[in-house]
């Protein structure tokens, strides 16, 4: 769930701290000449950095380092070259200045594009490097599941129209219940979006933050105090930056029973695991809190998780508890939201005949893709999830001819064997391919 843990689900932010001079630097003209520029030598160091040919100290400013630690960058480039083959070459560099380029490089399976900046200061150590387009090379959907297959833990993806009258391009496991994260705030989204289209409500209404805040991811947890808020930009903020303290708010404008009862007028298979339905703070509280309360909810019937969860909300932990305990291994992954593949395209088909159409504009707010990609799709509204041991990726996308579609992705690992970014990857490939 992106909550504690920030996974980021979209546009592949590979290597970037940008230095402050660089924004300074003056054009610089293109001339033809036998010698290599600094920047053309220092792009040609990252392709066999990339390849674990070189290191990192004769490479990267301290700064950058700083910023991007080391083993993060090992981390990163063994998933590139994992995803993609490796590095071949520098596919094309197109100075901006003269400490800045725009920068493609060939990697065996894809053309990987973005950014590069040196610092003169620092010996023309590199500042800044952002790749954030992966093009794939000769891929198909066949490439795609086989890699899928590959991973560790458990998989499930569906990915094809929602109108229900073609079968999907790719799926599997798409019938299995899976924990699915912050993607549960789409439940909530559609609950609001439902009562808005009513007239029960309005966007505009506003409503009080409650003393109580939950946890990061947001920024609603240090606002003030009874702080007037519209449901638009709780709404907004739960679904564009998974804002928890924002989703408690709504659930308990809502009521728990009529987000509930949302989950299964879409039809869900099994929406028994997701009762009672879970506000971010009660979740985070049973997962850090003691581990006697935490066994009593799992063994619970519903009655039992009910008495539990009465007053939990009231209770506090010592400082840094609940980030500690989730930024490790994964906590009791039964203690989630729950929804297969086919649930959540069940769910948006739900939206397409319920919602007010600002629900649409507010998914959209984070596409979750790279601009290349986005430019591919009529509308893409994304909304995904995490904690560890858990991930789910989820698109609404609408294509040049008007017809809508969707990509579902999750990924369960109780062991923690997984690097999020690697489903990240798969799915942008996916996004590529018009189903």
């Amino acid at each position: 769930m992106k909550q504690v843990i920030q996974i980021s689900a979209a546009a592949f932010l590979f290597l970037a701290f940008t230095h402050p001079a660089d924004a300074q630097s003056p054009p610089v003209a293109q001339t033809e000449t036998d010698e290599a520029s600094p920047l053309q030598e220092r792009a040609d160091q990252v392709v066999a950095f990339i390849n674990g040919q070189t290191g990192h100290e004769e490479l990267f400013t301290d700064a950058f380092l700083r910023a991007v630690p080391p083993q993060q960058l090992r981390t990163i480039t063994n998933q590139l070259t994992s995803e993609f083959g490796a590095a071949v070459s520098v596919e094309s560099l197109d100075p901006s200045s003269a400490n800045h380029a725009a920068l493609s490089i060939r990697m065996e399976r894809a053309i990987a594009k973005g950014g590069i900046a040196i610092d003169p200061a620092s010996e023309n150590r590199v500042s800044e490097l952002l790749l954030q387009s992966f093009v794939p090379l000769d891929d198909s959907i066949e490439k795609i599941e086989t890699d899928l297959r590959g991973l560790n833990g458990t998989v499930t993806w569906w990915y094809g129209p929602v109108d229900g009258t073609t079968p999907p391009a790719a799926s599997s496991g798409s019938s299995s219940q899976m924990p699915i994260g912050s993607t549960f705030k789409l439940y909530v989204l559609a609950t609001l979006a439902r009562e808005v289209a009513e007239r029960k409500r309005a966007w505009s209404d506003s409503v009080t933050l409650r003393e109580l805040r939950s946890f990061p991811s947001g920024m609603m947890q240090d606002w003030p105090k009874a702080a007037p808020v519209t449901l638009h930009t709780l709404a907004s903020l739960m679904i564009s930056i998974s804002d928890n303290t924002a989703t408690d708010v709504l659930i308990d404008e809502l009521g728990r029973e009529a987000v509930l009862e949302t989950m299964i007028e879409t039809g869900h298979s099994a929406p028994e695991l997701s009762a009672p339905f879970l506000k971010t703070r009660e979740m985070f509280l049973l997962k850090a809190g003691p581990e006697g309360r935490l066994n009593a909810y799992l063994r619970g019937d519903e009655e039992v998780k009910r008495q539990i969860l009465d007053g939990i909300e009231d209770i506090t932990l010592p400082n840094g508890r609940v980030e500690a305990a989730f930024s490790g291994a994964p906590i009791a992954l039964d203690v989630e939201w729950f929804a297969s593949a086919n649930d959540i395209v069940n769910l948006m088909r739900y939206m397409l005949t319920t919602a007010d159409p600002e629900a649409f504009e507010i998914m959209a707010i984070n596409p979750s893709m790279s601009a290349d990609i986005k430019a591919k799709w009529a509308y893409a509204g994304y909304k995904g999830g995490s904690e560890p041991g858990v991930l789910n990726l989820s698109w609404l996308l609408q294509d040049t001819s008007g017809r809508a579609h969707a990509l579902i992705l999750s990924w369960r690992d109780d062991d923690l064997r997984f690097d999020p970014s690697a489903l990240d990857l798969i799915a942008q490939r996916f996004l590529r391919i018009t189903p």
